[in-house]
């Protein structure tokens, strides 16, 4: 493994294990592409994806990293955690570009009843956080 994988991977694990949602801006792409259940359609964007994953990691309670898996550039990080008393297992799938910052991030989680309670919790929370962007102006968007 090269330095800036174990750089990028000690990084990635504190600022989950801290919740360090604004340290989430230094190591997402500006065009990163998420794929987060249960939506099929990517996220796009390091503004909507640091807000995602910050309600995620305030959410699934007793996060924790298991395995990695790497290659190259790409990593596989098995987690497990509960949603209230639904426990859930998940894979990370991480693509990081030449910069060291994530440009592709794909979550899958089971067991569907997790998924559903996580999506109760955060649905609406991303909803007025949508439409709260949606009353900006574009300009301030594009500087957060």
């Amino acid at each position: 493994m090269t330095p800036q994988a174990d750089a990028f991977l000690s990084e990635w694990h504190r600022i989950v294990s801290e919740r360090d949602v604004a340290a989430l801006a230094k190591v997402l792409a500006e065009d990163i592409e998420m794929g987060a259940p249960p939506y099929w359609t990517k996220l796009q964007g390091r503004d909507l994806v640091r807000h995602l994953l910050g309600l995620i990691v305030h959410t699934i309670e007793d996060f924790r990293y298991h395995r990695e898996w790497r290659s190259g550039r790409e990593y596989a990080l098995e987690f497990s955690g509960h949603v209230g008393d639904r426990q859930l297992q998940g894979i990370d799938l991480i693509s990081v570009n030449e910069r060291g910052e994530v440009s592709n991030l794909d979550v899958l989680m089971r067991p569907v009843t997790a998924v559903i309670a996580l999506r109760e919790i955060i649905a609406p929370q991303m909803a007025a956080f949508l439409a709260q962007r949606s009353d900006e102006p574009p300009s301030r968007r594009s500087h957060e």
